[in-house]
Parts: C-alpha cells; sequence; structure tokens
C-alpha cells in the first residue's frame, strides 16, 4: 500500500483550457483510489497562503466542459526562494498533503521539483497553451488554442479578402512559435513569423505583397507570433511601402478560454489519472508526458534539461505552401 493518503492540487501560472478536465480526473481518480484530496487556490501563491479546501467528487462536478481552472492560478516568484520552497513543504504537511499534483508549465515544474526535494511526493502535468514544454508532444490547452486562433483568422480573412487587405493577425507565442505556425499552415497564410525563424527583414514580406498583387492575389495574410509583436506598426509600414490597405488584429486572450475540446477533455483527464496512479505507486519529481503516440513520465529535472524546436518539416512545408 502507497504511503499516500491525501493529494493536494493546484494549477500555477498560465490557465488553458483543458485544466478543469485534470482536476476532475485527479480529484476523482484519488476518491476511487480511497485517498482524500485537497485543492490549493490561487497556485503556489495560494499554497503559501493556505488557501487550502476540502474536494469530493461534488466539487467537480460539471467542470469538464468548462475553460479556465476553478482552483484558480496566480504566479509567484518568491516561490524561487529556497526558504519559501521550505515553508511550502512545511504547510503541505501540516495539512496532511503528502502528495501533490502540479498542472502548469517548466517554471511551475521548477517549483514542483524543489518540493519533491523537501519530502512532498510530487507529480508535474504539462499545462500551457504554448506547447513549449520540451518533454511532451501535448500540453494541456494547445488544441482548444489553437483552434479558437484558426476560427478567428477565418473570420479575419472574410473580410480582409472582400476590402482586399492585407491583415496582420497576431496569435499568443511570446517565446514559442506553435500556435503562429500551426495557425499559419490551417488558415493559409502568405507568411508566418515566428520568435525562432523571424529574421526581422520586413523588405522581403513588402516585396511578396508587391509580388502577389502583380500575380492577382487580392488579399494577404500574415499570422505574427506575440513575441515577434509591433503588429499595428508592421501594418503602418506595409500600408505605406505597398499603398495597399493593411490592418493588424490581435486575438489575445480569448485563446485562453473557451471550451476545451475533445482532446484536451480526454488527455488532460488520462494525465491527471495517471499522476495519481505515479502518487499511489509512491513516485516523485516526476512529469507527465505524452511521447511518440503514449503517456509516459520522465525524471521533472531530466524533462526541463530537453531542448524543443519547431518542427523543421512543418516550417519547410508552410513557406511552399505559402506560394
Amino acid at each position: 500500500m502507497s504511503q499516500v493518503k491525501t493529494i493536494g492540487v493546484l494549477t500555477s501560472g498560465g490557465d488553458a483550457p483543458g485544466m478543469n478536465a485534470t482536476i476532475r480526473a485527479v480529484v476523482r481518480t484519488a476518491l476511487a483510489n480511497g485517498l482524500k484530496v485537497k485543492g490549493i487556490m490561487r497556485g503556489y501563491a495560494g499554497l503559501l497562503d493556505e488557501e487550502i479546501i476540502d474536494m469530493d467528487a461534488k466539487s467537480v462536478s460539471d467542470i469538464i466542459n468548462r475553460g479556465g481552472t476553478i482552483l484558480y492560478t496566480a504566479r509567484c516568484p518568491m516561490f524561487k526562494e529556497p526558504e519559501v520552497q521550505k515553508k511550502a513543504a512545511d504547510i503541505c504537511k501540516k495539512n496532511g498533503i503528502d502528495g501533490l499534483v502540479v498542472i502548469g508549465g517548466d517554471g511551475s515544474f521548477q517549483g514542483a521539483s524543489r518540493l519533491a526535494e523537501n519530502g512532498i511526493n510530487t507529480i508535474g502535468i504539462p499545462g500551457t497553451i504554448d506547447l513549449d514544454i520540451a518533454c511532451t508532444d501535448y500540453t494541456i490547452g494547445f488544441d482548444t488554442a489553437v483552434n479558437t486562433a484558426m476560427e478567428a483568422i477565418d473570420k479575419v480573412r472574410d473580410t480582409s479578402t472582400s476590402h482586399e487587405r492585407c491583415s496582420i493577425i497576431e496569435v499568443m507565442g511570446r517565446e514559442a512559435g506553435y500556435i503562429a505556425l500551426w495557425c499559419g499552415i490551417a488558415n493559409g497564410a502568405e507568411e508566418i513569423l515566428t520568435v525562432e525563424h523571424y529574421d526581422g527583414n520586413e523588405q522581403r514580406i513588402i516585396d511578396s505583397v508587391l509580388e502577389k498583387r502583380k500575380v492577382g492575389k487580392k488579399h494577404h495574410i500574415i499570422v505574427n507570433a506575440e513575441g515577434i509583436g509591433d503588429s499595428y506598426g508592421l501594418a503602418q509600414r506595409i500600408e505605406a511601402a505597398t499603398g495597399v490597405e493593411a490592418r493588424a488584429t490581435i486575438i489575445g486572450h480569448i485563446q485562453r478560454g473557451g471550451n476545451p475540446t475533445c482532446k484536451d477533455r480526454v488527455y488532460a483527464s488520462t494525465m491527471g489519472a495517471k499522476a495519481v496512479d505515479l502518487l499511489i505507486r509512491g513516485k516523485t519529481n516526476r512529469v507527465i508526458a505524452y511521447k511518440n503516440g503514449e503517456f509516459v513520465d520522465f525524471d521533472i529535472q531530466e524533462a526541463l534539461a530537453m531542448k524543443k524546436e519547431l518542427d523543421p518539416y512543418l516550417y519547410s512545408m508552410a513557406k511552399k505552401l505559402s506560394r
């Protein structure tokens, strides 16, 4: 029998559609195995403030279809300090929490690893719309976010076509271009600007707009990642250089919200259940991942040391298809 008797669960960092499905799976899988569950509000900040509640099956009723996180989330820069990490572990022990599931990104996993060092059995689950966690091919929320952005870009394309405009559409991705790349392919964009590949050569973009106008193209879609930014300025410069009306649209935080897709509900639920399974087996300092078609787990520090790049084939394919 496992020594874990009470599991805590928290969400940390940016919210992502599907987090509620994970919380639900953690709670109900734990209860099904005779364990108690405590919800920690507002991430590590809430843990330090002892915002801890008891959870039962009813606590997670009717949430699998809801975006966001019922536990709320917050960033906690002070959690990088060793004395703060020890305090958090002591609070877990004080509240009887001997297993903890942390749903978040790389920064959240660093905190989870520190808690493991302080005697709390801890499992991380990748929850971020950016798909930028190297150890996994799937992160909770990406599928919903990219579909939300895709649908928005479809709508912008309709009006862009009607007015024969160049449209610069900015999607989320401050440090990773996965949403931009996938939307660029799915929406048939003429240009995809990502932090990984954009070289700042605006003249090439201007020349491309002019060349496509010469061959009869009436509209031009540029998908721009948040990390590049300056979408309004880019639109103004393109219009000034080409004479083609150009408009910028920033999709923004609607990409974080909305009902999670079927994939985000099913995969998030699976990851939540597997996190509890690992804790029952006495595992700690692990992160759940989806790799090569399977749900697996890695040591957190091993996972954090991995590197991830945009798929070079997808990027080169996107350039060919945009011609």
